[in-house]
């Protein structure tokens, strides 16, 4: 018998997935900073990520998607990933986490 793993369950990993991803400007994680807007997955396990950049000039708009992309997919569970990248609505600083806010003296 092969093991299940729920959408919720698989969607916890794929958090802690991107909570090691940072962006190289700012030493909080992607997800903290906000950037991540929502996380679809199936039932086939495929995922979609919905994301931002800080600003659309973001020097790592090329990168980091991908890298998103590569660690999502490096998931065994996980069948595939990709990443969608939009500015609606912009990035604010509003959309931190109180952690990041902390992390960066904003509070």
């Amino acid at each position: 018998m092969s093991e299940t793993i729920d959408t919720a369950e698989l969607g916890e990993k794929i958090v802690n997935v991107l909570k090691t991803i940072y962006d190289p400007e700012i030493p909080v994680d992607i997800y903290e900073l906000g950037l991540i807007y929502d996380v679809f997955v199936n039932e086939d396990n495929d995922v979609k990520i919905l994301m931002t950049l800080t600003t659309p000039n973001c020097p790592v708009a090329e990168t980091l998607p991908l890298e998103v992309e590569e660690k999502v997919k490096s998931l065994d569970a996980v069948k595939d990933a990709e990443v969608e990248i939009t500015f609606d609505p912009p990035w604010t600083q509003e959309l931190m986490s109180e952690e990041a806010k902390l992390e960066l003296g904003m509070l």
